[in-house]
């Protein structure tokens, strides 16, 4: 290795893995709950097409994906460079309206921008050049992060009088103990996209990508690329989950979790990969199933049926990992 990290370097690379995962998080949950803040507005914006939620809803939800592609890129230098990369996240904050979610943007963009700045001269001392211009392009894309945030900042969030309806008789059946089993499916997905991130840029170690057999050579595969390549399209799909699941939450005026549970679990090899996912798309699916039986027991046919629809999906996962276990 023509570069010698230290821990403490290492501790510097997985700081800003840690920070990316939290504003991903942040951002995707932000995205979610613009449809509930949305509708504080609508008779204030009747005769307009588009409002300043959707604008603002449509660019976190694609910052948020532009901060995972920042972890993942991360985590895949830490392992080449000889190190392991994180699952751990720093606690993202959401906030309740467009000019918290933007002043909350702006100070996490800041503390990247200093982070990153220390990030770039750590490589520049020891030499690593591919680290140091990856960070100086994240760096690009964080400032101009903060300079969208701080548009927003001294948004008006609410027309003056805006009250709080009184609850409607239909919604009574949205109990805290509901809101805690539909967090169970938020901490499930966070875990999930997480888990196979990291499993992802994991899989780009050399020990993972050597060829053996013939096959292998000429098709410039192996079952480690093969099972990064599911994990990829995979990954997305839990996105998505996560956002819809998080959209009805706050629609029904609920909070969500930030935190994954279970913790995501990484392993050393393609064969460990496949047996964790398995797994933990066995867990999803039976938490899901519960999800479906209650929200059913309670007439919640919205939330039934997109948990059946995305139950399907997991399903699909899960037989996916299971080709591989046999």
């Amino acid at each position: 290795m023509a570069v010698q990290p230290t821990s403490e370097y290492f501790d510097l690379l997985n700081q800003a893995v840690s920070r990316e995962i939290q504003v991903s998080i942040q951002y995707i949950l932000q995205h979610a709950k613009m449809e509930k803040l949305m509708r504080k507005v609508i008779p204030e914006n009747i005769l307009l097409d588009k409002t300043t939620y959707e604008a603002v809803g449509k660019f976190l939800k694609e910052i948020a994906i532009q901060e995972m592609k920042h972890a993942a890129d991360i985590m895949e230098r830490i392992y080449y460079l000889g190190g392991s990369a994180t699952t751990k996240s720093n606690k993202p904050v959401i906030g309740n309206s467009l000019s918290e979610f933007a002043k909350l943007g702006a100070k996490a963009e800041e503390e990247a921008l200093v982070l990153y700045r220390k990030i770039i001269e750590a490589a520049r001392a020891i030499g690593d050049v591919e680290t140091r211009e990856m960070f100086e392009k994240i760096y690009s894309q964080e400032e101009q992060h903060l300079f969208k945030f701080q548009e927003y900042v001294n948004m008006k969030d609410e027309p003056e009088g805006a009250e709080t309806q009184p609850l409607s008789e239909w919604r009574k059946i949205f109990t805290d103990d509901y809101f805690v089993l539909l967090n169970r499916a938020v901490a499930a997905e966070i875990s999930a996209i997480i888990q196979y991130t990291n499993q992802h840029e994991k899989a780009s170690l050399l020990a993972l990508r050597e060829k053996i057999s013939p096959l292998e050579v000429v098709t410039e595969s192996n079952k480690a690329k093969v099972i990064s390549d599911l994990l990829k399209k995979t990954f997305m799909v839990e996105m998505e989950h996560l956002e819809k699941i998080s959209e009805r939450i706050y629609l029904l005026e609920g909070e969500c979790t930030v935190t994954p549970d279970p913790l995501p679990q990484v392993g050393e090899t393609a064969d460990d990969f496949v047996k964790l996912d398995h797994e933990a798309e066995n867990i999803a699916i039976v938490l899901y199933r519960q999800i479906i039986a209650e929200a059913l027991k309670r007439g919640d046919t919205t939330t039934r049926r997109m948990f059946e629809d995305i139950v399907l999906q997991e399903e699909e996962h899960y037989w996916s990992f299971d080709d591989f276990l046999r």
